[in-house]
């Protein structure tokens, strides 16, 4: 059985709590309109507390642990740095697996140096862990415990650091880069740069890259005392390429993969000046020390040389945590402009996840009134009148302020995800006001044709009628709300970027269908009594009131 309008328990039940309502905002037109316009001023400051990022953290289910040593680390001491952290991260409740990485692979695609360790930590099922810990307690826990001298801890998790540094070269979340024409003075301007970070709240895991720290043997050629004891300057280079630095005299085949097979002293003989000045080179007069031909000495210079737009680079590494990505970048920017001090020719930039958030937020100042413009068109082209065009418009703010309130609760940073929900909730906004309007139209319009002339009462029974699609509305949030709620509630892979893409449409659905019930008929009522009276179709009660009495 399918009840009409009037009979329906669901509709009269509505009805009992919405017309009332209706009525004292009709009666008192013009403060209604002030209160929505101050709620949605109101929610401006609640606006302002919500931080910024630019997307929100994925929980990949593993971690990436990133500790970087200084640049003249030997690969001796590299190795068993990393066997001793991949021991310990493996003794941790929560870790399932562990494995270290030093080093680079052939390619020059990964250029990872000896002083970089990439250890991938894979964790157990989260119905696994202990009692009330966190991803954030195991990253405290075994930060507290990798803390060696020399080493400086960084932790991210795979898939975004890759991201990172495919998009902005940066492994961290965020990065200083410094640009200008001197590695000495980049290297200083890079470890100050980290001690200044240091006092802002929310930067962890800093590193500057030591520019001028990698070691170097010089080994300088004397060519009279070459020629003192007959030996040319070619045959000291090949003593010295092959003891010490390696050559390459052939290549062997294994089925289908080649080897290069080199050539060199042990470690034990190449492993110090001292030990490489008693190498010998063949002469006429039998073999003779390398310190009496050349000069040996141990310098300091750069392990890695970067550029960016033409200029040398340096970069400060840092991650941010127990705040947003933008309120700390807008705080750390003052902090560095007043206390490091730049020569002239040298500038910073922010690198890493805020610069993706910049680039998207220049997108979506685009993006966003494009959509608005195309609202706005649709709409037009459904009413043809500009009137009502911007009568549906004005919904969208409305909506807006169930969306800010909820995301705010909910403690989610604004983000490209949220933003995209606040784009689909300018779509239901303005599908529940088209709504509105049409029905105050048809309504409107039937009463006119019947009446020719109509007075304010008139037009408040029209608008009367016109909400009795107030059921439909209703129940057009109410999907809309239940069909959000696995999302919601969701709690597995992709929820992290899902349930702050669902929270403002929840919270816009909820506001927008309370204010559109309630303010768009205000304004309809208001927009058409000013349109009625220019064109000679409107009778205020008062006149009506007064020929009665004339009659009598």
């Amino acid at each position: 059985k399918i009840l009409p309008e009037e009979k329906n328990p669901v509709a009269r039940f509505i009805r009992w709590l919405y017309i009332p309502v209706l009525k004292t905002a009709l009666r008192f037109r013009w403060a209604t309109i002030g209160l929505a316009v101050a709620l949605v001023i109101l929610v401006y400051p609640v606006y302002n507390k919500i931080g910024s990022e630019f997307m929100p953290p994925l929980d990949e289910g593993s971690l990436l642990f990133m500790p970087t040593m200084l640049p003249n680390v030997t690969i001796t001491e590299a190795k068993r740095v990393v066997q001793i952290q991949d021991k310990i991260i493996k003794a941790h409740p929560e870790v399932e697996y562990v494995l270290g990485k030093i080093g680079r692979a052939e390619t020059a695609t990964d250029p990872a140096p000896v002083n970089m360790i990439e250890t991938i930590v894979l964790l157990k099922p989260r119905n696994q862990w202990r009692a009330g810990i966190t991803k954030a307690d195991i990253i405290k826990e075994l930060d507290d415990k990798l803390k060696f001298p020399g080493v400086a801890n960084g932790w991210t998790q795979p898939i975004i650091n890759r991201i990172n540094m495919l998009s902005t070269g940066v492994r961290t979340d965020l990065g200083v880069k410094i640009f200008g024409k001197d590695l000495k003075v980049l290297g200083e301007l890079a470890s100050n740069a980290e001690k200044i970070l240091q006092t802002v709240p929310g930067a962890v895991d800093l590193y500057a890259e030591r520019i001028i720290s990698g070691k170097y043997i010089d080994i300088y050629i004397n060519r009279q005392k070459a020629a003192r004891y007959g030996v040319s300057v070619m045959e000291i280079q090949e003593v010295i390429e092959s003891a010490v630095g390696g050559m390459n005299i052939t290549t062997t085949v294994e089925g289908r993969e080649r080897f290069p097979v080199r050539v060199r002293y042990a470690r034990v003989y190449r492993s110090s000046t001292e030990i490489i000045q008693r190498t010998f080179v063949n002469s006429p007069n039998g073999p003779i020390p390398l310190t009496q031909l050349t000069d040996i000495k141990l310098s300091d210079a750069a392990s890695m040389i970067n550029s960016e737009q033409g200029f040398l680079r340096s970069v400060v590494f840092l991650n941010v945590r127990g705040r947003d990505i933008g309120s700390f970048v807008e705080e750390a920017k003052i902090t560095l402009s007043k206390n490091l001090k730049l020569p002239s020719g040298y500038y910073v930039t922010w690198s890493g996840q805020y610069e993706n958030q910049i680039r998207a937020k220049k997108k979506l100042q685009i993006v966003i009134p494009i959509v608005l413009l195309l609202t706005f068109m649709f709409l037009y082209f459904t009413f043809y009148s500009i009137t009502d065009s911007l009568v549906v418009i004005l919904s969208i703010p409305f909506s807006l302020v169930g969306g800010i309130i909820m995301v705010y609760f909910l403690k989610y940073n604004f983000s490209v995800a949220v933003w995209v929900g606040f784009i689909a909730l300018i779509g239901v906004a303005t599908e529940t006001g088209v709504l509105m309007l049409s029905r105050l139209n048809d309504t409107l319009n039937e009463k006119l044709d019947k009446l020719g002339k109509i007075t304010k009462k008139d037009l408040f029974e029209s608008v009367f009628d016109g909400v009795s699609l107030v059921r439909a509305i209703a129940m057009t949030a109410l999907i809309n709300m239940v069909g959000l709620m696995p999302i919601m509630l969701s709690s597995g892979t992709g929820s992290d970027i899902m349930k702050p893409l669902a929270a403002p449409l929840v919270g816009g659905v909820i506001s927008s269908t309370i204010l559109v019930l309630i303010v768009i008929p205000v304004i309809f009522s208001i927009i058409r009594e000013h349109s009625l009276k220019a064109e000679g179709r409107f009778v205020s009660d008062e006149n009506i009131i007064e020929k009665e009495e004339s009659k009598v």
